[in-house]
């Protein structure tokens, strides 16, 4: 690459969806993630024209297989785009599983809504369509070129982009670039989401000794998780009180990474004993197949996973756990008769099944809703998390009296401490970084903490922004 390094942050800036970030020099482009935006106030996001031509774009460097950083691709294709998709070996694999699910969610969604408005006689604020189709998705795929970790490759004239293990999910990466642009080499590094230490299944997130821009998620920049021992104690104390009252758990589940460890950790109490023999079902094709590809690449997981599966324990697997794939068996479980834990997609209740389990349990206060995952403002999710006492699911609404918790240790993010010693493991000052992927106030919170720790440049990215990295 030659001229100018930009870069301008279309998504995930003043917000946690959406993750787009545009490299620029000279006449070539780049984006970094290419996600949906997923919070209600942003949607149009996702319908509007993008900023420059598809087409233009040379290739997308992808972070991960979630939705907020993937989704976006084969709109993308539908208008142009026909470079090279870099990713880790897994990201592909779960990219493909994520994508085509969420194509066939949306033409489903577009078709209920259409119903839904003709007999009301409205029209919603978006068009009665899926925003991309399966053929759309089936033209994407042969883009992506799976990249190892640590492998540097070329992307463009005087850049070269190097992937690693971010911890977060499967196949999660941190993108470091190494340009020349003017005749000044820099370095410019994205966190991705980071992940957790000594979380359960994956390997710890890589650190880094230099970098001139660092751009950095802020998720849980302004918290701090409780410790990973509560984890397994918590649960427990959930499933056993709604045992108790003769009720469901219910756990909205992110098919990537969230599902196993749920069922990682549900493993765990049954062989204990610290929770009775429970049916649990998992109600999502995707994280059936997710699970598949985590049997795939076990070379990604962490010494006590792998050492499970030496002793032939397979986390995934264990009685009373029953797979749902079809849509005759995810309708056949609102019959079941006793107490059960149903985990169904989206995380944040914005598509898919949940939103099926959520009606027919939300209103009988027997029943528990388990969030183990981060719920953006404007989400289904947040609403009922937040204490909503009513809520409008499937075009009608539902009174919440089920019992309404959460387990933020499950998540996937690095918490403010967590992110902060990824960030001075630097052992020179960057000239820059670039807070993003959080809500206004705790990016600015955490812009704010590490320029009190550290003394650097600190920014929160604003939407739309571009910035030259001189």
């Amino acid at each position: 690459m030659s001229g100018q390094l930009t870069i301008q942050f279309l998504g995930a800036a003043e917000n946690v969806t959406g993750s787009r970030y545009l490299l620029q020099s000279g006449t070539n482009r780049f984006l970094v993630d290419c996600g949906l935006y997923q919070e209600r106030p942003f949607l149009s996001r996702n319908w509007e024209p993008f900023s420059v031509p598809p087409n233009s774009l040379d290739g997308i460097l992808l972070t991960h297989a979630h939705l907020d950083h993937c989704g976006f691709i084969p709109r993308l294709v539908q208008n142009g785009f026909k470079g090279t998709i870099m990713c880790s070996p897994a990201t592909a694999d779960i990219a493909r599983i994520v994508l085509k699910d969420c194509a066939k969610v949306m033409a489903e969604d577009a078709a209920f809504k259409r119903k839904r408005h003709l007999r009301e006689g409205r029209q919603g604020p978006y068009p009665e369509l899926p925003l991309y189709t399966a053929d759309d998705v089936a033209a994407a795929l042969p883009l992506f070129a799976p990249v190892p970790y640590q492998q540097a490759v070329p992307i463009g004239r005087d850049i070269t982009a190097t992937f690693y293990d971010a911890g977060h999910i499967l196949g999660a990466c941190m993108i470091r670039l190494l340009a020349n642009s003017n005749g000044t080499a820099r370095c410019v590094l994205f966190s991705g989401d980071v992940g957790r230490w000594n979380a359960p299944i994956l390997q710890d997130p890589t650190l880094f000794e230099e970098a001139d821009y660092v751009v950095i998620e802020s998720t849980y920049g302004n918290k701090q998780h409780k410790s990973e021992e509560s984890i397994p104690a918590m649960l427990a104390e959930i499933v056993n009180a709604a045992v108790d009252r003769g009720g469901n758990i219910i756990i909205p589940s992110f098919a990537v990474e969230r599902a196993q460890e749920v069922l990682y950790h549900l493993n765990t109490l049954f062989t204990q004993k610290q929770i009775p023999p429970l049916r649990v079902f998992v109600d999502s094709p995707m994280a059936i197949s997710v699970t598949e590809v985590f049997q795939r690449h076990a070379e990604l997981f962490d010494e006590e996973t792998r050492a499970l599966l030496h002793r032939g324990i397979r986390p995934w697997d264990f009685p009373g756990l029953t797979l749902c794939r079809s849509v005759e068996e995810s309708k056949a479980i609102k019959d079941y008769p006793e107490s059960a834990i149903i985990i169904a997609g989206s995380g944040m209740c914005t598509a898919g099944r949940i939103k099926h389990h959520l009606v027919n349990n939300i209103s009988d206060s027997r029943n528990t809703v388990l969030f183990v995952g981060y719920q953006a403002n404007g989400t289904l999710g947040r609403l009922i998390l937040e204490g909503a006492k009513e809520v409008r699911i499937h075009g009608q609404n539902r009174v919440v009296r089920a019992q309404v918790t959460k387990i933020n240790g499950f998540s996937g993010h690095a918490d403010r401490g967590e992110l902060t010693k990824w960030l001075t493991a630097l052992k020179r000052p960057p000239r820059k970084v670039f807070v993003t992927h959080g809500e206004p106030e705790v990016a600015q919170a955490f812009a704010d903490h590490i320029r009190t720790v550290t003394g650097w440049q600190v920014f929160m990215a604003k939407f739309g922004e571009t910035v030259a990295l001189d």
